[in-house]
């Protein structure tokens, strides 16, 4: 099949267009970020820079750290963004710009976001790292999506249940990790649970300023849910989008999360800049050996 120039839009130089990449600029193992100034933060630690590119909140710098090639994107906020990334990350690794044709051999990404995150469990203090085995999305992407295959139906029903979750909200979905990535960067040193992704900062993640929320209880319905000794651990707005995308288009992805906020306590990191650079160079560290 030959996809037509409304379904692949390219800028005029050939590349992909919110990304304004080419696929020879893409690396292997990809890096998110939702702030594009943590590009920089990230890539400062790097050998050598091949290029880097800018276009709206979407910022891609490819580069070697410990010979290891890897490219770190900006995806702003939100799961509409990470639907533009993963479908046009994807389309530069498997489709043939030339042809408009898909490629004959598919090629597997490694993903992994960097990202910050807020604790909903006492014991999970601030200024810890977090790495989310599974994700629950509030978000509604994959159900654009034929995504049945990939969801855990039983964690999303007891959730459901728990929750008594409003109908006209979105049906939340649950995601994995793969399990390649998350085996390779757990260790003791890391907290490991669910991450659930919400639509918004402040009414979806139970926060009143002027508004009130739908449900002013949500947040307590988080922390006390269960599911065969599973719990859910912290919020955060991309996860759901990146794992259900890629368990989809056949990457690996995992969310490693700087816990800056403990909801349950109300406590807020001190030194979150310090928190996020540890975040950064111990996953740069285990990412060199992928």
């Amino acid at each position: 099949m030959t996809l037509a120039p409304s379904e692949l839009i390219l800028n005029e130089d050939g590349s992909i267009y919110h990304l304004h990449l080419l696929p020879h600029q893409l690396a292997d193992t990809v890096i998110t970020v939702g702030d594009p100034d943590r590009v920089e933060q990230v890539t400062k630690h790097f050998d050598s820079i091949e290029f880097s590119v800018q276009k709206r909140e979407f910022k891609t710098t490819t580069g070697v750290y410990q010979g290891k090639r890897i490219t770190v994107i900006s995806t702003g906020i939100g799961t509409d963004n990470i639907d533009i990334v993963l479908n046009e990350l994807d389309a530069l690794a498997n489709i043939d710009f030339k042809t408009r044709t898909l490629k004959k051999d598919l090629k597997e990404l490694n993903i992994i976001r960097l990202g910050t995150s807020g604790s909903i469990q006492k014991d999970i203090p601030v200024d810890r790292i977090l790495l989310t085995e599974r994700a629950l999305g509030f978000d509604a992407l994959l159900h654009f999506y034929q995504s049945d295959a990939i969801r855990d139906k039983a964690f999303e029903q007891a959730f459901v249940n728990h929750t008594s979750w409003n109908t006209e909200k979105s049906t939340p979905y649950c995601v994995s990790a793969s399990k390649t990535l998350f085996n390779h960067f757990d260790s003791e040193e890391f907290f490991s649970g669910v991450t659930a992704t919400n639509i918004g900062f402040y009414g979806p993640q139970g926060r009143q300023l002027r508004l009130k929320t739908e449900d002013p209880k949500l947040n307590d319905k988080l922390e006390s849910f269960n599911f065969k000794g599973t719990r859910i651990t912290n919020l955060e707005m991309e996860t759901s989008g990146i794992y259900g995308l890629c368990k989809l288009l056949g990457h690996r992805a995992l969310s490693i999360n700087a816990i800056l906020a403990n909801r349950a306590t109300g406590i807020f990191s001190k030194d979150p800049a310090a928190t996020v650079n540890h975040m950064i160079t111990t996953a740069l560290a285990r990412i060199a050996c992928l």
